[in-house]
């Protein structure tokens, strides 16, 4: 059987956001409405809780199961305020209704500290603003108490000092927008928290100092995403913050832009990516503020960012589960790369996306004609130093190098997600699948290090310091460093494409150690079959370019996903070697082959290792006749780095 054939045959019908189009605002609607209705299928009898999977997570079953029927409220809430009708309307409206009430056998239960309710209170909060016509109009004053009391029972509780403080925001400011009993004081002491997270330049931390996170929940999931609807939604009530978060917008628009590559896709980085398309929130969050951004960044663009980014979604048809709810994931089921918090309704945090269903028809969001990507085409190489990432757009390849992120709590696959030195729209990252062996491991983007003969593996989790971006003859460079035992250190250079080289990437470290260890280094993951049967890839077969090829100093991959190759500039001899990653470690590919290039060092030694990534992706054209010539053409050191590496220059 072919892999043509081999793809075609599914096991369940398509669903139909798989089909649509994403074109128009009522492309959009039907979206929307084909990803509630599967929904009522986990319905609980009073419809205030919705099962979605079997899966655990670190809170309670109720919770999880709220957060089924919550989460949904991100795109029902704006549809409706938008103007747009949807059939399952009501049992939505009487699930709120069971679930706040006290005396019901469905009652949530009232908030405790830490509660992932609370959570769960953001989107009702935000429904109660803008879709009150339906969520709250039509109910009893009991009922309306209810509700009341439920959102009210977590002011006075213990929340993390993160995003999380945004929840109650909102859950106080829909109360406010309907009359009933909030908490002013709370809502101002929270606002106040909060802005103490901002490090300028738009970019806000997850949390106070002492660590740094910035990544979706920065922008789409949270902070950037709430503080738009709390700019639309306090506009008169709170007008100078408003202006302040528009302010903010603007500022980080222009960095955040560079994480969607022209074809849609987004840059994989950090954590609960299962929640999808929320990647995009941001840009809707924009429509729904009505914030005008400068140049290059018009109405026609952000939409633009914004539809071909769910257009993307459309083609990845593997994301739901045959009863047509979403399932944990990102371009397959897959829960090595969920969170321990991440229940089967936590994906449906995706709805975030949906914002500019509030708006009509007539805003400029949806009347303006879709423009192209604003820098597709162009070479962009910028510094982001509150992120301490250097953004990267080369020779068809949009992709970021990292240094300096990490979580503050124990983090399943933490390296995976903010500890890799490059992460790509493109070629996803990689998780690791378990702890025995390169393969389990999957050093993707990474040096990995071992010092027990290759059974366990440690990377790039935390520095051993801070990150900093220095500036070397107009180039920006990260540079880190990183203790994986204490007595050995690791000294890292991240540099950007040459202009000659457009699809490298310069990766120097410097190890030092007092321990025998063996090191291995990862380039980005790739689709690992044939297209022909399927078959796990074998040697190049450049007639096809298809296939992998290693030697003594580097190692070549080629498939549907593009050429990827990882090679040491001429200090020494590195083994170059194909390595077949275990399956369901990619995000993206379930199958897939990294090429990877080894050495050893003894105790005592100080080695520099000079590795050059090359990438071309698939989606750049005619990359079949391309990726040879440039995979042979090798960058080279620059002056400054080589100075370094002979020790004229500390």
């Amino acid at each position: 059987m072919s892999a043509a054939t081999a793809n075609a045959n599914r096991s369940f019908p398509l669903h139909p956001f798989s089909t649509n189009p994403l074109r128009s605002r009522d492309d959009v609607v039907a979206a929307v409405t084909s990803l509630l209705d599967p929904l009522a299928g986990g319905d609980s009898p009073l419809h205030s809780m919705v099962k979605v999977g079997s899966t655990g997570t670190r809170f309670d079953e109720t919770a999880a199961q709220v957060e089924g029927y919550a989460r949904p409220l991100w795109a029902l809430a704006p549809l409706l305020a938008g103007g747009s009708k949807y059939a399952g309307t009501e049992r939505f409206v009487q699930g709120l209704v069971a679930g706040t009430d006290p005396e019901s056998d469905e009652f949530w239960g009232y908030m405790e500290d830490q509660d992932q309710r609370m959570v769960e209170a953001c989107p009702i909060g935000y429904t109660l603003a803008i879709a009150h016509k339906d969520f709250w109009d039509p109910l009893t004053d009991k009922q309306k108490k209810n509700i009341e009391g439920w959102l009210g029972s977590m002011n006075d509780k213990d929340m993390p000092n993160t995003n999380w403080l945004w929840f109650r925001v909102f859950a106080n400011l829909g109360l406010a927008k309907n009359g009933a009993t909030w908490s002013k004081e709370r809502l101002e002491a929270d606002i106040k928290q909060l802005n103490t997270f901002y490090r300028g330049d738009g970019w806000s931390n997850d949390g106070p100092e002492g660590y740094r996170q910035m990544d979706y929940y920065s922008g789409s999931f949270a902070i950037q995403y709430l503080q738009l609807l709390y700019a639309k939604l306090a506009a008169d009530t709170d007008p100078t913050q408003a202006e302040e978060y528009k302010n903010r917008a603007r500022m980080y628009a222009h960095d955040f832009v560079h994480y969607f590559d022209p074809q849609g896709r987004a840059i994989t980085f950090g954590r609960s990516l299962t929640y999808r398309w929320a990647m995009v929130a941001f840009w809707g969050s924009i429509a729904f503020a009505d914030v005008d951004l400068p140049a290059p960044l018009s109405w026609g663009a952000v939409r633009g960012i914004w539809l071909r980014n769910l257009r993307w979604w459309t083609t990845q048809k593997d994301i739901f589960q045959p009863n047509g709810m979403l399932s944990l994931g990102f371009s397959y089921p897959n829960t090595y790369l969920a969170e321990n918090y991440n229940s089967p309704g936590s994906p449906y945090w995706c709805m975030l996306a949906f914002a500019p269903l509030a708006m009509p028809e007539s805003h400029p969001f949806w009347n303006s004609p879709e423009d192209p990507h604003p820098f597709a085409g162009q070479r962009i190489v910028k510094p982001l130093p509150h992120p301490r990432h250097i953004v990267v757009q080369s020779g068809g390849h949009t992709f970021l190098l990292s240094s300096g992120q990490s979580c503050h709590y124990p983090l399943k696959a933490t390296q995976a997600k903010y500890g890799k030195f490059a992460y790509s729209s493109a070629f996803a990252y990689s998780v690791p699948t378990g702890s025995y062996t390169l393969e389990q491991f999957v050093p993707e983007s990474s040096l990995a290090l071992s010092d027990d003969n290759g059974e366990i593996w440690k990377m790039r989790r935390a520095l051993s310091g801070d990150s900093e971006i220095e500036n070397h003859d107009g180039v920006p460079v990260l540079v880190s460093s990183m203790k994986p035992w204490n007595d050995v250190d690791v000294l890292t250079y991240l540099v950007p494409p040459a202009e000659d080289t457009p699809n490298w990437h310069l990766r120097v470290h410097r190890i030092r150690t007092a321990r025998d260890i063996q090191t291995a280094e990862g380039a980005f993951a790739v689709y690992g079959c044939k297209e022909s049967d399927g078959r796990i890839l074998e040697g190049l077969d450049e007639s096809i370019s298809e296939g992998g090829k290693a030697d003594f100093s580097s190692a070549l991959a080629a498939s549907r996903s593009g050429a990827v190759g990882i090679a040491e500039l001429s200090l020494g001899k590195r083994q170059g070697s194909i390595l077949l990653a275990d399956a369901n470690s990619n995000l993206v590919e379930a199958r897939t082959v990294l090429p990877t290039i080894h050495t050893d060092m003894k105790a005592g030694e100080t080695k520099w290792l000079a590795t050059a990534v090359y990438a071309l992706p698939a989606s750049v054209e005619g990359w079949k006749e391309k990726w040879k010539e440039g995979w042979e053409k090798k960058p080279t050191i620059p002056k400054w780095l080589q100075d370094k590496i002979s020790g004229r220059w500390d």
